[in-house]
Parts: structure tokens; C-alpha cells; sequence
């Protein structure tokens, strides 16, 4: 077995055997990988709360033949306080990690992807952020990362820039008023979309609430599910995409 070492968020938890616990870590260095935490669920444990989700640990681990890795030492670098003390903070931030974990693969390191994590919660427990714009533009920009960008600046069936009313999921985009079909697309919504994708989140959130708002919510939401093909559990929690 070798000793490895590096930093990540916890993606979630489940049981193995009695005292036990399986971690899924998305990490710098090695992607996404899945540890063993022994004795995690005994009173007394000296891992306990260091392995949480939405926690930013430093975390060392034994690497064997095995797919699963032993987990040998934990230093936390962020609980990120204010999103456990927030409901809709928490609800917000478990969408993102379960869009994570079906994103990334195993054992394929993807910087990008979990620096946009990183950030992305950083800006979430910020309490004056609203936190469900927070996860539409985090999913918007893990669909850009995953190839899947939604054009927003032309239609996406015929090239016109004109009169965008439309969003259809399954092109991929806006459409104009001669190619229109799928979802009703708002002038705000779709302002709001090129502020986001263009690179002008900061701006977005530094506001109020924007008009258009909860349309973007509900295109990120089920973008994202047709892009992975599966309905995400955590995120319609959000109240944005039924």
C-alpha cells in the first residue's frame, strides 16, 4: 500500500458495516475517490464530523489494490458555517455536490471542476448571496466545463440574434420567433442567461434578486438533468424546476 495525501470536498457518505463509513472525496490530485473511514460511526471517533459533506478537508489515505482507499488522517479547512446554519444554504449546497459526483469520474482528476466547487461554495456561504441563483450558475458553468454550454446568443437553429423567445433543451438553446418550440424564454431570463455564461456573475450577485431569476433556476435544473439524463434528488429540493 502507498500513502497519498491531498485536499478535496466531501461529496457524501454511506454505511458499510457496523462502524464504518464509505467517503466520497472529490480531490485535487486524484478525482474523485472513495475511502474507507473505519470506526467513523463509534462514540468517540477522531474523524467524526471532519468527514461530513460540504466539508473542504486535507486528507491523507492509504492506497492499495483495492477501489477503496483507507482513510489515515483529516485536517478540516472549511465547514462552511454559514451554509450548515441555512436551509435553503444547505439544500442549495447538496445539489451542487451531487451534481459533482455525477459528473466526475472516478479517479480522474478534474481541477476545474472542483475549483468551480470550491468557489461556487465560498459564494454560497455568503449570506448575502441568494442561494438559488448561486446553484443555477454553478450548474450552468458545469455544463460549460462538461462541453455542454447553452448558447444563449443566437438561435441555436437558424443563427438569427433577433427576438430570442425560446429555450429548447434538446437543441441546446435559445430560439427565435420563427424557430421557437420548448419552454417560453423571458427577455430578462435571457439577459440574466448571457450575464452568467458571459462571465458577469459577480455582478449578478453583488445585486437584488434580478427579474428573471427564477426562470434561469428552472432552465439550470432540468438543463442539467437532460444533459446527465437522470433527475437529481437534492436539487428539486430548490423549488425551481417543477
Amino acid at each position: 500500500m502507498s500513502q497519498r495525501r491531498d485536499i478535496g470536498i466531501v461529496l457524501r457518505t454511506y454505511r458499510l458495516g457496523e462502524a464504518d463509513r464509505i467517503v466520497v472525496i472529490m480531490t485535487r490530485e486524484y478525482g474523485k475517490i472513495r475511502c474507507v473511514a473505519k470506526g467513523v460511526r463509534k462514540v468517540g471517533s477522531r474523524f467524526g464530523a471532519r468527514l461530513e459533506p460540504i466539508t473542504y478537508v486535507d486528507v491523507a489515505f492509504w492506497k492499495g489494490r483495492s477501489e477503496l482507499s483507507v482513510v489515515s488522517q483529516v485536517e478540516v479547512l472549511d465547514r462552511y458555517s454559514a451554509i450548515r446554519e441555512d436551509y435553503d444554504r444547505m439544500t442549495a449546497s447538496m445539489s451542487m455536490l451531487e451534481v459533482v459526483d455525477q459528473v466526475a469520474q472516478d479517479n480522474h482528476p478534474d481541477e476545474r471542476l472542483l475549483e468551480t466547487l470550491i468557489r461556487a461554495l465560498g459564494v454560497l456561504n455568503d449570506p448575502t448571496k441568494d442561494p438559488q441563483l448561486v446553484a443555477a450558475a454553478f450548474f450552468l458553468r458545469v455544463l460549460e466545463l462538461d462541453g455542454a454550454r447553452p448558447e444563449v446568443e443566437l438561435c441555436v437553429s437558424c443563427g438569427e440574434s433577433e427576438e430570442l423567445v425560446a429555450f429548447d433543451f434538446l437543441e441546446g438553446g435559445a430560439l427565435c420567433r420563427s424557430c421557437r418550440r420548448g419552454r417560453p424564454l423571458s427577455g430578462e431570463a435571457l439577459g440574466l442567461l448571457r450575464r452568467i455564461l458571459g462571465g458577469g456573475l459577480g455582478g449578478v450577485l453583488s445585486a437584488e434578486v434580478p427579474d428573471g431569476a427564477a426562470e434561469v433556476r428552472a432552465i439550470s435544473v432540468e438543463a442539467m438533468e437532460i444533459h446527465l439524463d437522470r433527475r437529481l434528488r437534492s436539487v428539486r429540493s430548490l423549488g425551481s424546476g417543477s
